[in-house]
């Protein structure tokens, strides 16, 4: 990615469509945790009633602007536990080119985690676990759709090329979640997520959002 191309990534005239994207983030934000609340419901009982701790997961992101933020997960781990090797795996994702191990877990997600409660591998494989996010969506600190939420000490790893992603929300899914993801380099990945910042629109968030469904049942979603 070029200079040119951030340059159009952070300073494209926006007027009508950043408030739009706002309002349909808000009202199909809104719709969503309405139908899914008793399944929501049922899925914070499940993981209390299976393993220690609490329900929901919290956890520090970066958003626009790498403003952070605290992303609303479902726990799908055993509490009071190192993240190590979340880190090793990552940091080795960034220094090569090749794609992640397939696996269900996704891209940046490892599927041979000792962290992982039973209950949590599922949930991760079906992607339930990102259901709270709808609230991070209504809160207005992530849209339905944009780049990956990173982690500050992830930003820190990330190229120049890389920064144009910060100008907008992060989604909780987004054109590499659509594109495959396990079957990715974490580079492309990366590039992908830039390149939905220089081209976002109606149209492609609309796309994007009508491929994450199918694309969660073949295992391609984030």
């Amino acid at each position: 990615m070029t200079d040119l191309a951030e340059r159009k990534a952070t300073t494209a005239p926006r007027r009508v469509y950043e408030p739009a994207k706002r309002t349909v983030d808000i009202v199909l934000s809104l719709v969503l945790i309405i139908a899914v609340a008793p399944l929501l419901l049922f899925l914070c009982l499940l993981v209390r009633s299976t393993s220690a701790g609490p329900a929901l997961f919290r956890q520090e992101r970066l958003g626009r602007d790498k403003r952070p933020f605290t992303m609303l997960k479902l726990r799908t781990m055993y509490i009071d536990n190192d993240d190590w090797i979340h880190r090793d795996y990552v940091t080795r994702l960034l220094s090569a080119d090749q794609a992640a191990p397939a696996g269900n877990g996704g891209l940046f997600k490892l599927d041979a985690d000792p962290r992982k409660t039973p209950l949590g591998t599922w949930l991760r494989r079906t992607s339930l676990d990102e259901l709270p996010q709808l609230f991070n969506v209504l809160y207005g600190e992530m849209s339905l759709v944009g780049p990956r939420p990173v982690l500050p000490w992830e930003a820190q790893m990330f190229d120049k090329a890389d920064q144009p992603r910060f100008a907008v929300k992060p989604g909780i899914t987004g054109l590499w979640q659509v594109n495959g993801r396990s079957r990715l380099s974490m580079r492309k990945a990366l590039d992908l997520d830039v390149e939905y910042v220089i081209r976002r629109s109606f149209i492609l968030d609309l796309g994007i959002l009508l491929r994450t469904v199918p694309a969660v049942f073949r295992g391609g979603a984030r």
